[in-house]
Formats: structure tokens, C-alpha cells, sequence
């Protein structure tokens, strides 16, 4: 599924493009939790969005980046991300490369996330707790695994 942009610069581009595949279904874009729901259920996100970067790795997503640079240079040293550009063979050789070799998905699938490990609104009651009295405080947040 490809869910579409709003801006009409960017669907005149996209649609002619992603139209003549049967195998590409275009939608409207998703609302944030409807989102998440996708990439879940997604086996690989391809995107070109700082924010994506960010959250596909959490749910264990490996996530190539349609760009010849990114804002998130953590998750690509980390391994969660990879920048494969805008040329069609190499995103298609990355693609292949992650449905093909169990060993390349896992190391980008499973490695830490570089952005926490979901647990920060726990941690930071924790420390209110602890600043009142009344609670014990959590470790500090190391990088995990996605899920």
C-alpha cells in the first residue's frame, strides 16, 4: 500500500508512476494510529520521512530510505535505516536483498533502536514518584531491539 500525499505536485508525480503496477495499491493518507497499524504490518517501510525513520525501527521494521541523505544520521548509523537513494535498480536491489537474506533482515530488524526503548512516559512518572517520595526509579533507557 502507498499512501498518498496530499500535495497535488507530488500525487501528479507518484500516481502515473505507481499506476501502472498491479501489485501497488494507492490510498489516502492514514490517520497517525491507522499508520503505525501499517507499518506493523508492513516487512519492509520505504520512505522518505524523518518521522518514519524514527518509528519503524520500533516496531522491528527495517526501513530504507528513499533519499540521498538523511535528518536522522543516529538510525543509519545504528543499521535501523538505510539510505539507498532515488535510483530504481538500487532500491529494487536493497528490497530483494531484505526478502531474500533472513541474515540482512535481522541485522536491520532486531539491531538496537537508536530513539529509546517505548518507556519513557514510565520512566518519567517514575522519577516524579521518586522526586515525591513515593516510588522507586526506573534504569535509565538503553537502546533496544525492536519488537
Amino acid at each position: 500500500m502507498f499512501p498518498m500525499h496530499r500535495n497535488p505536485a507530488v500525487r501528479a508525480t507518484m500516481l502515473p508512476v505507481l499506476e501502472k503496477h498491479s501489485n501497488v495499491l494507492t490510498i489516502e493518507p492514514l490517520d497517525y494510529v491507522q499508520f503505525i497499524h501499517l507499518q506493523k504490518a508492513s516487512h519492509i517501510v520505504l520512505t522518505g520521512s524523518g518521522g518514519v525513520q524514527e518509528e519503524a525501527p520500533s516496531l522491528g521494521r527495517p526501513v530504507l530510505v528513499l533519499r540521498e541523505n538523511t535528518e536522522r544520521p543516529e538510525a543509519a548509523t545504528a543499521g535501523t535505516v538505510r539510505l539507498v537513494g532515488t535510483d530504481a535498480d538500487r532500491i529494487v536491489q536493497e528490497v530483494d536483498r531484505l526478502m531474500d537474506d533472513p541474515d540482512a533482515y535481522a541485522a536491520m530488524a532486531q539491531v538496537a533502536n537508536p530513539y529509546g526503548d517505548g518507556k519513557a512516559a514510565e520512566r518519567a512518572v517514575a522519577a516524579i514518584e521518586h522526586l515525591l517520595g513515593v516510588g522507586e526509579r526506573l534504569p535509565d533507557s538503553a537502546p533496544s531491539a525492536g519488537s
